[in-house]
């Protein structure tokens, strides 16, 4: 099912918010997705990199006749880690989209780098306007600089951290090995006393002799 870029603009506009745009941003989006324009309709769920529908004929080979055909991209669905999210997207990629992530460095570079006009899906237009927000505010958050001591002292406190959950871990270990021997010490004393009654049974008068 085709849909129009403006419909596609007010459902970006919606998620991210009309407020959250960068100065300009809004205007340039606008821009890039005329009214006119018509994308098949799953790809507002993906990324797909300017691959779509192509249309065409199939020619037999014996007459040269003509019928019409299709060529769908090839989509895969994938997980690709944005460091700015700090998780992993799932989303549906062409592999020509693929081969642009790989070339830009990830799939954070690929949404900064790729400009508004080539992001010609709903979804690949509301992860860039919301990855360029994300990217604006760690940009002006403050870093603190530490001093080479305190580094020090972190990077002890760190191994001090491991060291002790090793040593936790170590011991519990410990424990359960215990009780699983001692476990397995009482099962085998219950199942001696078991086969003694039961073989006195058959064999009283030996028993005896042997007490």
């Amino acid at each position: 099912m085709a849909f129009r870029g403006k419909e596609m603009m007010k459902k970006v506009l919606k998620k991210v918010g009309e407020n959250n745009f960068t100065p300009g941003v809004k205007e340039s989006l606008k821009k890039s997705i005329p009214d006119s324009r018509v994308v098949m309709g799953r790809a507002k769920r993906g990324l797909f990199a300017g691959r779509h529908i192509q249309f065409g004929n199939r020619i037999s080979e014996d007459g040269g006749n003509k019928s019409r055909r299709t060529w769908k991209p090839n989509v895969q669905e994938k997980r690709l880690f944005s460091y700015i999210l700090d998780r992993h997207i799932r989303v549906k990629v062409t592999t020509h989209a693929l081969r642009c992530i790989d070339k830009a460095g990830g799939i954070d570079e690929y949404l900064l780098k790729t400009p508004y006009q080539k992001m010609d899906t709903e979804m690949g237009l509301f992860w860039k306007a919301k990855i360029e927000k994300m990217y604006e505010e760690l940009g002006k958050m403050e870093v603190a600089f530490f001093s080479p001591e305190d580094e020090a002292k972190l990077e002890q406190g760190f191994k001090d951290l491991k060291l002790s959950e090793r040593e936790a871990r170590k011991q519990f270990r410990q424990q359960m090995y215990a009780t699983m021997a001692k476990q397995k010490q009482a099962d085998e004393g219950r199942s001696y006393i078991s086969f003694v009654l039961a073989s006195s049974d058959d064999y009283p008068e030996k028993i005896v002799a042997n007490y």
